[in-house]
């Protein structure tokens, strides 16, 4: 499996609109200028949302397929990740039918949108069989402590395959930003459970907490996931101008502490 990108831009998500930002990339276009100018600031993988022509979240395999070739012209050499988000907008069956008909190379899966109930498992785990059996790599999206063990658990039994598994942690929320955000400490807690796997692991967070937390994470041995889906604002609370501003402030924060703790 291949490793996740050690600092990842998510430069839109499905929800945030020019009104919140007016640098938010809603285009392809827009989003492939992005992708290059977060590239120059030292991101090395892109997670992608594409929008229809009101700006509203869209899941389309042609369209993706058409963006992901732009990308892999234009920014040579970063990791590309689709998104299969539901945003309220999809069931499990339309995101599953989309992931089946692009068969990306990487996608992000929310595992709350796959098992909403127990009866929910047997479509999941043959989705998740037919993703291993066809090269397309699932980072598995988990929001809480909580559902880590629930993740865990399923590797465990067998519902989730492989011995090798990426995840990404969120903490907080669109609506409350970093307030009331879990540490991070107790979402690593329940891989201990794992029996026989290996965790590549990374983190998203909102609010202005988001380059603190993103910077914890790498001194874990976790990966950052940085952008405007998550957070507008810079550490000191100032409008970050664009992503890549938060690309420069999130590397610069991590590279200093790593630095820091070589020399201590």
């Amino acid at each position: 499996m291949t490793r996740l990108p050690r600092l990842m831009i998510a430069p839109n998500g499905a929800r945030r609109s020019k009104a919140d930002h007016p640098a938010l990339p809603i285009t392809d276009d827009e989003l492939v200028e992005t992708a290059l100018g977060c590239q120059q600031a030292g991101a090395d993988g892109v997670h992608l949302h594409i929008r229809d022509a009101q700006g509203r979240h869209l899941l389309d395999a042609t369209r993706y397929r058409a963006l992901l070739d732009r990308m892999e012209d234009q920014v040579p050499g970063m990791y590309l990740q689709v998104t299969s988000e539901s945003a309220g907008r999809y069931g499990a069956d339309e995101q599953r039918a989309m992931m089946k008909a692009l068969r990306p190379p990487h996608v992000s899966v929310a595992l709350r949108e796959m098992v909403r109930l127990p009866s929910d498992w047997p479509a999941a785990r043959d989705f998740y069989q037919w993703a291993a059996d066809n090269g397309v790599e699932i980072q598995h999206i988990l929001y809480s402590p909580d559902e880590v063990r629930t993740f865990v658990d399923a590797c465990n039994n067998g519902l989730i395959p492989g011995t090798s598994q990426q995840i990404i942690f969120v903490q907080g929320s669109y609506a409350e930003g970093s307030k009331n955000s879990v540490k991070l400490e107790a979402y690593l807690k329940p891989l201990e459970r794992a029996d026989g796997q290996d965790f590549d692991w990374m983190v998203c967070a909102f609010g202005i907490a988001e380059t603190d937390s993103l910077v914890r994470a790498a001194q874990l041995g976790g990966k950052a996931r940085v952008g405007f889906e998550n957070s507008l604002w810079n550490k000191g609370g100032t409008l970050a101008a664009d992503n890549a501003e938060r690309v420069r402030e999130v590397d610069e924060a991590i590279r200093a502490r790593a630095q820091d703790a070589g020399a201590a």
